[in-house]
Order: C-alpha cells, then sequence, then structure tokens
C-alpha cells in the first residue's frame, strides 16, 4: 500500500471512500438498498466503494477491506 490512505472518511456526512486500486472508473454500479455504490473501472473490476451511512454497514466496509486487502496480496 502507498503512504496515502486508501481510505477516506467524512464524519459530517457519515460518508466513506475506499480506493482498492488506481484506475478511472467507467461505471457505477449502485446498491442503493444497502446505501453505497462500486465504482467499476476499464477493465471490469472494483476500482472503489463509495458508501453512505458507513457507520451504519459495518458489513460492506469488511466487504470493501477484504477485496482491498487482496489487490493488496495479489500485488505483492
Amino acid at each position: 500500500m502507498t503512504p496515502e490512505s486508501p481510505i477516506l472518511y467524512d464524519p459530517s456526512t457519515d460518508s466513506m471512500y475506499v480506493t482498492l486500486r488506481e484506475g478511472r472508473a467507467v461505471h457505477t454500479a449502485a446498491h442503493d438498498e444497502q446505501d453505497y455504490a462500486v465504482d467499476i473501472g476499464e477493465d471490469g473490476k472494483p476500482v472503489g466503494y463509495d458508501i453512505q451511512f458507513a457507520s451504519q454497514h459495518p458489513d460492506v466496509i469488511a466487504e470493501a477491506l477484504r477485496m482491498l486487502r487482496q489487490d493488496d496480496a495479489r500485488a505483492a
């Protein structure tokens, strides 16, 4: 991982963005019922998670962190 954190959290809006890897998002898959969206890259794989009301969705945060760890393991 880079020294810059891949996780950004804004407590004033309770929103979190987890960057999984570098890349430009070309599509966003919204999961409105769970208050999150996944940004999809040009290769069809996720590049980031945008989580609204993050403190209410630890399951979505855990999923995003699992994917982040998998990407880090593949890069190593």
